[in-house]
């Protein structure tokens, strides 16, 4: 992903964005905001939910990683949505 990202993107952050989330440290993070912040050329500012294999977010983070490495994380679980309420038949 070369693109800018915002909010409510679903991205995958690991070791090709920065060294820090290389391995088992990678996640995918739900973005809230993106900084315009000054960084180097390249890099950019995010705020954003980590968001766990069900869908569900658990943490909230800022973190700083370089464009051309982040992806976008179509294979993650989607996020949960609200019960709808159960249609009642009238018919007797």
């Amino acid at each position: 992903m070369t693109a800018r990202p915002a909010p409510g993107d679903l991205l995958r952050i690991d070791g090709r964005a920065s060294v820090q989330f290389a391995g088992g440290r990678a996640l995918t993070l739900r973005v809230v905001s993106v900084s315009d912040r000054h960084a180097y050329d390249g890099w950019i500012w995010l705020t954003g939910y980590v968001i766990d294999r069900r869908g569900d977010a658990t943490a909230k983070r800022e973190i700083y990683v370089q464009l051309a490495g982040i992806r976008s994380d179509t294979g993650a679980a989607a996020p949960p949505r609200p019960a709808r309420p159960v249609a009642r038949s009238s018919a007797h």
